[in-house]
């Protein structure tokens, strides 16, 4: 299965594009934002959890990340509401459910086989106060993780020299004139820098930027 598989090109995902794909598993669905493979895939998604929904024990050999949108996620290493950012590195494994049902943000087979550390942070602390307008969440050579917050009719600024991915929690971005309401994923390919504003409300992001990363799931 490929979908928005050519990362040479820009993608943006708007909400009102959303199609849920049932999983194998009963109560849990699946709107792909990008995917090479069926099951076993590098994949970017939003998964939703239906009320005690879950997936049996399962293994992650290059990690999975994962960004809590709505209610509240579980495994074995505890109960994460809405906010909390996982990192899960490769070699690890879980079986992840939901009592009351969640919505999160997930990306499988996307991590280094170097890449060893477990994070767990709470970003809503942060998105509620005011004060710094990036809250650092992961940093490797090739790879950054921040939540980024803008006012109205700020704009993003990152390096050409990197791809970037947005995912819009809160208020709306602009890319170039065309809105992106909270919701909307959006990927940007190396040397491609659209502008970008935030809209008359602000606008909450997560951002991942990347450099010289060459995945290995295609090994």
């Amino acid at each position: 299965m490929l979908v928005n598989a050519d990362f040479s090109r820009t993608v943006v995902v708007t909400p009102d594009a959303y199609r849920w794909v049932t999983s194998p598993q009963r109560g849990v669905e699946r709107m792909m934002l990008d995917r090479i493979g069926d099951e076993e895939a590098r994949a970017t998604s939003i998964v939703r959890y239906a009320a005690q929904s879950g997936f049996p024990r399962h293994a992650h050999p290059l990690g999975e990340e994962i960004l809590v949108l709505s209610g509240t996620f579980s495994d074995e290493s505890g109960d994460y509401p809405a906010g909390w950012y996982l990192r899960n590195p490769p070699g690890s494994s879980h079986r992840p459910s939901s009592h009351a049902g969640t919505v999160i943000f997930v990306k499988l087979r996307q991590m280094r086989s170097a890449d060893d550390r477990v994070v767990r942070i709470a970003t809503l602390p942060w998105q509620h106060a005011s004060g710094p307008a990036v809250l650092p969440l992961f940093t490797s050579a090739t790879e950054q993780v921040v939540l980024q917050r803008l006012a109205a009719g700020e704009s993003v600024a990152e390096a050409n020299t990197r791809s970037a991915e947005l995912l819009v929690l809160a208020g709306e971005l602009l890319i170039e004139t065309r809105p992106c309401p909270s919701g909307s994923w959006i990927r940007l390919p190396p040397g491609d820098r659209p502008t970008l504003l935030a809209g008359a409300q602000g606008a909450t992001f997560y951002l991942k930027t990347t450099r010289g990363f060459a995945p290995e799931w295609g090994a």
